[in-house]
This record gives C-alpha cells, structure tokens and sequence, in this order.
C-alpha cells in the first residue's frame, strides 16, 4: 500500500489532497515539526534529505511534490485528473505543474523568510536586520509576488482552472502558492478569481477529508 510520510503543516498535505480525490488507499506516517520549524531528525531515514512529502508505494522512495503528482496520477489515475496527451490543456497542465515550486514559492519563501528574520536577530542586530528585511522585500520581494499574483489572476480569466475547463492536478499542485500567498502576500486585494478559485478548492469534499486525515493547516507559517 502507498505511504506518505506526512510532515505536519507542509506542503505533503497536497499528496493527501491528491489520494483522496481519486480514492486511492493509504497510510499516513506522521511527523511532527520541531519547534524551530524544522522536519524531524526520522524522515531521514526515509529519504536522505530528510523533506517532506515523500511517498514510498512498491519499492519506489518518490519525493518532490511535482514527481509524486505524476507518479500517483500516472500509477493511479486511470485518466483521471490530467488532460489528455497532446492536447493545449496538457502542455499547460504540464507547466503549472513544474511552475508551482519553481517559480512561484520562490519569492513567497523570500517574503516568509526576510519577515522572520527581524523577529529572529538578537536584540542588538534588530533594528539593523529590520532595515535590510524591509529594503529587501520593498525592492525585489514584494514587486516580485505582485507580478506572480497578477498572471495568476490573468490566467484564470482564461478558463476556471489552470489547465483548463476541468479540474486536475496542476489545481492541486498551484493551492499551495495560492495559499501562502493568502496568507502573506496580500492575495485578497485585487485578485478576486484567485480568491474565488481558493474558495472553490476547499468545498471539494476531497480536500475536506485529507483536512481531516492530514490535520491542521496553516500554510502561512
């Protein structure tokens, strides 16, 4: 049977997401974070990064998040959640979900990491980590997460979903940077179809249960 080695709060809630939207059997392996944020000593031996998700089904040690989206759809998907092959709508299935982690976390991890860094400097260094933080994150930062959120509101007044007219898993691959993006990018001011297309996830009664099996999730953290 599939595993997902499960990180608490991450990013392997999407793989959870994804097995329940096409009735796969699962186990869940849970890992809890350290209190600096951090995964677990334990995943790695599971893999040598010690990241999660990770997924182990048949022998195989799968990780990334894009990977175990194509090898779950591919394994178990009869079809289901990908577009047909050489079509327009695989090509941009294709895509989100190679620019989900390559192009858009980047400045949403630069925006968690520059906001936390103040909080994080020793008392004397403060006022002048805060100084570089806030340049940082004025300058190339924010000006950088505008620009994503703006093609994603773009792309979206081209048809309902990613991809396309119909939900796949390129949806589930772009929730994660939609969501942080909620979180702490200010996605709610101007991108009204970003914030209609987070509403229709989560009244997906897949992502209701993975919710319930994956625990809290607060992707803004």
């Amino acid at each position: 049977m599939l595993t997902v080695h499960h990180l608490n709060n991450s990013r392997s809630q999407r793989v959870l997401w994804l097995l329940e939207e096409l009735g796969v059997a699962y186990e869940i392996v849970r890992y809890q974070r350290q209190p600096d944020m951090r995964a677990p000593k334990e995943l790695r031996a599971v893999h040598p990064l010690g990241k999660s998700p990770v997924v182990t089904d048949n022998g195989n040690t799968i990780a990334e998040s894009g990977a175990i989206l194509e090898y779950i759809i591919a394994t178990y998907g009869n079809g289901r959640l990908i577009p047909q092959a050489d079509t327009p709508e695989r090509l941009r299935y294709t895509y989100w979900l190679h620019y989900a982690e390559g192009s858009a976390m980047t400045p949403l991890l630069l925006k968690l990491l520059f906001t936390l860094m103040p909080k994080r400097a020793p008392a004397l260094l403060r006022p002048l980590v805060r100084k570089v933080s806030n340049q940082a994150l004025s300058t190339l930062v924010n000006p950088q997460l505008k620009q994503h959120m703006a093609y994603w509101e773009g792309e979206l007044g081209k048809s309902e979903w990613f991809a396309g007219g119909e939900f796949s898993g390129a949806d589930i691959q772009m929730s994660f940077p939609l969501e942080a993006a909620a979180a702490r990018g200010g996605l709610e001011d101007g991108h009204p179809r970003c914030v209609a297309f987070l509403e229709r996830i989560h009244a997906r009664p897949a992502y209701a249960r993975a919710l319930e099996k994956g625990g809290p999730y607060e992707v803004g953290r």
